[in-house]
């Protein structure tokens, strides 16, 4: 704003004025108050007396505006022309002058005001307060700065600031749209993230390629989004059999069922190339071979992925996934069609593998209960003696274990009775069992050495052949009581047993009246140990109607209990067998030790002496060493 030059305004003023009502300005003060009103660059500046006349006023706000100096000196401040043609504006003028004057309080505010030719301008007015030293206020300053450029430049930058508040708002929402669209995707991948990973768990426990074929089809498919598709696996013949999803048409299994692996069609030429294969429209795929008409005829279905079921470089088969409409297909779509298809390779080879070890069990299984039959013979059937057998595995996949059972008669007329327990629950432990069981049959059978003897034979047997076993056993040798019995005992069906342990547990024996005896031993040394160690021998008689009983370890043994507690439930169970027949007796014990499968092998041998006369119990004695079960 240029500079008030008192040249432009003609002669400098005298003080003090002659119009006015107020106080005359000191010489100083108006020297001051001059300097003020031409050197400061305001568009308006001047001197106002306690009525709100216009002592004085500087060029650009009198002739610059367009005024005449004679008339606006002396009229009220307001009155000037500088706020008509608006009254209501003057009014408002004329008010903030006569508070400023009446408090002495400084006032400011912004204003318009017009150019002689009318032109609106806007106005920084300021009013200050002069006083004197009496404490009054006797003349006000009125100063102006034209701010309309200002005003003007701050509402362009108010507008412009709207604008790009506004374009800032509509950027803001595309952005929230746009993170809502990638919020509602991560969403979605979320989901059928999850998804695959349920059906994953699921392929974990398939056991058979029908179930695999049924989760893949009619689980996997749609997980990844896809209307429908089939799999085609590469059976041993080289036949691609066809499994498709419940989605597509009934006669597509029948059309498209078995093809092999030179044919034109899309899983022929994967399985061959063992290559991807995207047939994103019906056009691609008429290109790729015209038999894909009778496809989509038969599927309506207008988009195709085929992608090959690997293991390595082995190709299985062909995953075939499909849409209704036609569509492109983007990279992580068909990253994660590969994924599923590489994962469905993994578990059908898994399958196949466990399928193929199934039947070679089998064919072992069966092997092996021929093997276990031709080692465990059917006992003897002497007159007086009723004798049955049980032999539970504990390794149910083979169905052979290390226990044993054996019963059979010599050339002198008495019946040897054996169990024992090779260590381990394999083939190796019914090799060692059937080793063991045959040597003591070939060193029995044709002698009459006591059952000591015959262990101790064995074991010089086992070491010197160097077979590497460990056994317990119990020998038992059932024979005619001799001449020397008590007087008055006719019985003519008793026998007498003599036995000897290799560290095997103690027979039990149940009286004609119902008593159950352990026939408690110091077991000696098991087979396999030391040949050199002697070995005891045990005798007891045995009363017609009695009932014996043999058995191995793991009748009795039970994880957390001691043996001892084992062999009496046992002797509590033999006590209830009612029943006449020993196999009723061997199903009766059983039933009663045994809730659920045997966790290891279980043997038993149960001998009941028929009665053949008269019936006597004998008394406990040096030959009848039995401890009754409380």
């Amino acid at each position: 704003m240029a500079r008030d030059h008192p040249d432009r305004a003609g002669p400098r003023p005298t003080w003090p004025p002659s119009v006015g009502a107020g106080p005359p300005i000191s010489p100083v003060l108006a020297a001051r108050w001059f300097q003020a009103l031409y050197e400061t660059p305001l568009l308006f500046s001047g001197i106002l007396d306690r009525a709100g006349r216009v002592l004085d006023a500087n060029y650009l706000s009198i002739e610059g505006c367009g005024l005449d100096r004679d008339a606006v000196l002396g009229r009220p401040f307001w009155e000037g022309g500088w706020w008509s043609p608006d009254p209501v504006l003057s009014d408002q003028v004329r008010r903030w002058c006569e508070r400023a004057l009446l408090t002495g309080q400084p006032f400011r505010t912004r204003g318009r005001y017009f150019l002689g030719d009318g032109t609106p301008r806007m106005v920084d007015l300021a009013l200050s307060p002069v006083w004197e030293d009496d404490g009054g206020v006797t003349h006000l300053i009125a100063t102006g700065s034209d701010v309309t450029d200002t005003v003007a430049a701050q509402q362009e930058r108010e507008d412009r600031m709207v604008v790009e508040a506004d374009e800032l708002r509509g950027m803001a929402e595309d952005r929230r749209r746009e993170l809502l669209i990638v919020q509602e995707a991560e969403r979605l991948a979320d989901t059928r993230l999850q998804r695959l990973v349920g059906v994953a768990l699921d392929l974990v426990g398939v056991e058979t390629v029908e179930d695999l074929t049924d989760i893949i089809v009619n689980r996997g498919l749609p997980v990844l989004g896809a209307d429908g598709g089939a799999v085609r696996f590469i059976d041993a013949d080289g036949v691609m059999q066809l499994a498709a999803s419940r989605g597509l048409k009934d006669d597509v299994q029948v059309t498209f069922g078995a093809v092999t692996g030179d044919s034109p069609m899309p899983t022929g030429h994967v399985a061959r190339t063992g290559q991807r294969l995207v047939l994103p429209t019906r056009a691609a795929g008429l290109e790729f071979t015209p038999l894909m008409a009778g496809v989509y005829e038969a599927t309506d279905r207008g988009a195709w992925v085929f992608e090959p079921l690997k293991l390595g470089s082995r190709v299985l088969g062909c995953l075939a996934v499909s849409w209704v409409r036609e569509r492109e297909f983007s990279p992580d779509e068909l990253g994660l069609i590969e994924a599923f298809a590489a994962q469905c390779a993994q578990v059908l080879e898994r399958v196949r593998i466990t399928q193929a070890q199934r039947v070679t069990a089998a064919q072992i299984q069966r092997l092996a209960v021929a093997l276990q039959r031709s080692l465990l013979t059917t006992p003897p059937t002497p007159v007086a003696l009723d004798i049955a057998v049980r032999y539970l595995p504990a390794a149910q996949e083979a169905q052979i274990g290390g226990d044993w059972y054996d019963g059979f008669d010599t050339t002198e007329g008495t019946t040897l009775i054996s169990v024992g327990d090779v260590s381990g629950h394999d083939g190796d432990a019914a090799a060692g069992m059937a080793q063991l069981r045959n040597l003591l049959r070939g060193l029995a059978v044709h002698g009459s050495d006591g059952p000591a003897v015959l262990l101790t034979r064995l074991d010089q047997a086992i070491e010197r052949l160097g077979l590497d076993t460990l056994a317990t056993a119990l020998l038992a040798r059932v024979e005619i009581a001799p001449d020397d019995r008590p007087a008055g005992d006719s019985r003519s069906g008793a026998r007498r047993l003599r036995w000897s342990s290799a560290g095997h547990l103690p027979p039990l024996l149940r009286l004609p009246d119902g008593e159950v005896r352990v026939l408690a031993h110091d077991a000696d040394l098991l087979l396999g140990l030391d040949s050199r160690t002697p070995r005891a021998e045990h005798v007891t008689d045995l009363p017609a109607g009695c009932t014996l009983l043999l058995y191995t370890d793991g009748l009795v043994e039970r994880r957390g209990e001691h043996i001892d507690d084992g062999v009496r439930r046992l002797a509590r169970a033999l006590g209830s067998a009612r029943s006449a027949s020993s196999d009723e007796v061997c199903d009766h014990l059983l039933a009663a030790m045994l809730t659920d499968a045997p966790e290891d092998d279980v043997a038993l041998l149960v001998l009941r002496l028929r009665e053949m006369g008269p019936r006597a119990t004998p008394a406990p004695g040096p030959g009848n060493p039995g401890m009754p079960i409380s």
